[in-house]
């Protein structure tokens, strides 16, 4: 099978099995080809029965940890890896980049944004067909809405969406350059597996606009309610 068509091979590697089966059952489903390994010494194994086109690491681990591995494997040929790690600090963020992981992750990670993290990783390289999920792209302004993944994206950098956030971003999608009342939010949001309501829509909001960045187009209009100031459009 070419490069072109296969599935992109994805390497798990982290001590916690249940975790590590969770995660590559999750990948596997959505159609990538995973294998998977509890420390560096099975990673090496993994290697060398086969190339991968990238690694999900976790930072902590018994023995050699992430950063070592991440060190070890620096420079040549070795595939993009995201690193996982329960250590959120900035500080191991940036010090995961530095040692040269391609991408950094808290844990716990929702896996729909770890997914997404994947394919934008792979994208970079461009050396395999990353399978795009089924459902719709919505696209407005320089952001992208993954319907079936509820993560928005902006250039390589993609967000998941709380079910909440979602479902109000979707509303303001629906009816761009007019305003949404709090009432038609709440009535929205009806359903997801957050409670949102009332103020706690102000609060939904606030993340969300953190999510998408710099530039956000949610406007709020005083005393009425919400609006989103781009005309999408479909990707």
């Amino acid at each position: 099978m070419s490069d072109a068509t296969r599935a992109p091979r994805i390497l798990v590697v982290d001590d916690d099995a249940d975790l590590r089966g969770l995660i590559a059952g999750f990948l596997g489903q959505n159609g990538l080809d995973v294998r998977a390994a509890g420390n560096g010494a099975e990673m090496d194994a993994a290697l060398a029965a086969g190339p991968v086109d990238l690694i999900v690491l976790d930072l902590m681990m018994p023995g050699e940890d992430g950063l070592s591995i991440v060190r070890r494997l620096r420079g040549g040929d070795r595939p993009p890896i995201i690193m996982l790690s329960a250590m959120g600090e900035d500080t191991d963020r940036i010090v995961g980049l530095e040692v040269g992981a391609d991408d950094y992750l808290a844990k716990p990670c929702n896996p729909r944004e770890l997914l997404a993290r994947i394919r934008a990783v792979l994208r970079r390289g461009e050396t395999v067909n990353v399978p795009e999920p089924p459902g719709a792209m919505r696209r407005f302004g320089p952001w992208t809405l993954d319907v079936a993944e509820r993560a928005v994206g902006r250039g390589d950098s993609i967000v998941a969406l709380t079910d909440g956030e979602f479902r109000i971003l979707s509303a303001l999608l629906d009816r761009p350059r007019r305003v949404v009342s709090r009432d038609q939010l709440i009535e929205a949001t009806r359903g997801s597996d957050s409670e949102v309501f009332d103020r706690a829509i102000d609060v939904t909001i606030s993340r969300l606009r953190k999510k998408l960045g710099s530039g956000d187009p949610i406007r709020t209009v005083r005393n009425e309610g919400y609006q989103l100031d781009v005309q999408p459009d479909r990707a």
